[in-house]
């Protein structure tokens, strides 16, 4: 689907969950006032929050689908986590003062009318989020809002079924529907505070989809001339806006021309296959070198009783001097220091020889 496809799929879709929502809550605030029933008026908010953010979201998707200019070079898709952290406050606020309402209905424990529409504008909610749950998946692919929405509109389904718990309760124990109130006021707070959470960590720039991280790498290793990849490092910027630097190893014996070939082939490849635009950084490594081979085999193995997945790159040895120095990819769920580390590598190295070390600690 092109971009003008998809955006004009994308705003049909938020306008049809605008309008939706809308008729919804507008149906449950008036019945909810008429028959006294506090959980129901509390599901209709969280409909007309939910509108808000539709509005919010349309308007994202509308900047976010602007090209990059002087002064966004790399596109305005973060529009789109922007806008989910307004929707996030929004509706924070919101169930905040549902709950302080609903308690109230709990302490006052104040009677209401049961009728028949009660459970019929209930009934209707839970098929339209459903049917809205199916269309925002639908037209999701790759929309972070839209797949936001159809989560929404499946929880929701579990908010209104406990509002219908609690009118029919309601009969036997007046401060039922009060209860139900908070029962809902708690889960819009619980959504609130997802989106937050959500948007704000892809804000703060989040750790890449380790399956795309690994399609990547083995890209490269599937590749003759290839000897070896680290430092993969993947930044996003939106819906279809990726990034990424790696580097590779490769025989410092191949010609400039040579090496290049390949390594534009690869970045041609990466951008075809995942969407992602990659620049490659060359590690040039000396096969003929045998004691640097030699003795790199050997730290590594060392390493590895240190702890699990170290990982050792450019590694360098000056036969004249004597001095080693590489680099350590420590994950970060390592607990050793890296200064613990870096000293008790340079104490291996120094024990296979009279070297000089200097090891270099990298989190990654």
């Amino acid at each position: 689907m092109n971009r003008r496809a998809w955006r004009k799929n994308g705003t049909l879709v938020c306008l049809t969950g605008i309008f939706c929502n809308l008729l919804l809550s507008a149906g449950k605030i008036a019945v909810g006032l008429l028959c006294g029933f506090v959980s129901m008026m509390a599901d209709g908010f969280n409909n007309l929050s939910d509108c808000g953010s539709g509005i919010v979201t349309l308007v994202s998707l509308r900047i976010a689908d602007k090209p990059p200019d002087k002064r966004h070079p790399f596109g305005h898709r973060r529009a789109e986590y922007i806008a989910a952290l307004i929707t996030g406050c929004f509706i924070l606020l919101l169930a905040i003062e549902l709950l302080r309402e609903s308690i109230g209905s709990v302490l006052q424990s104040g009677g209401s009318e049961l009728s028949l529409i009660v459970y019929l504008v209930l009934g209707i909610s839970v098929a339209v989020k459903l049917g809205m749950f199916a269309l925002y998946r639908l037209c999701a692919k790759g929309c972070d809002p839209l797949k936001a929405a159809a989560t929404d509109s499946l929880c929701d389904c579990l908010a209104t079924l406990a509002v219908i718990a609690g009118a029919a309760l309601s009969p036997l124990a007046p401060s039922a529907d009060g209860w139900a109130g908070i029962v809902v006021s708690l889960f819009i707070a619980w959504q609130g505070v997802r989106i937050l959470t959500e948007a704000s960590s892809k804000l703060l720039g989040q750790a890449p989809d380790p399956a795309l991280a690994e399609e990547i790498r083995q890209c490269f290793l599937s590749t003759e001339g290839i000897l070896g990849v680290h430092d993969l490092q993947i930044y996003s910027y939106g819906r279809d806006a990726l990034f990424a630097t790696i580097h590779a190893e490769m025989d410092a014996g191949l010609t400039m021309l040579a090496a290049h070939s390949v390594i534009d082939g690869l970045e041609q490849r990466v951008k075809r296959e995942t969407g992602v635009r990659l620049t490659v950084h060359l590690d040039p490594v000396d096969l003929t070198d045998r004691e640097g081979s030699s003795l790199k085999i050997k730290i590594t193995e060392a390493a590895r009783e240190l702890a699990d997945g170290l990982e050792l790159h450019d590694f360098r040895l000056d036969p004249n001097t004597k001095e080693v120095e590489f680099d350590v990819g420590v994950p970060y769920g390592c607990r050793r220091k890296d200064e613990e580390l870096a000293e008790a590598l340079c104490g291996i190295v120094r024990s296979l020889g009279d070297y000089q070390p200097t090891v270099r600690i990298e989190r990654e």
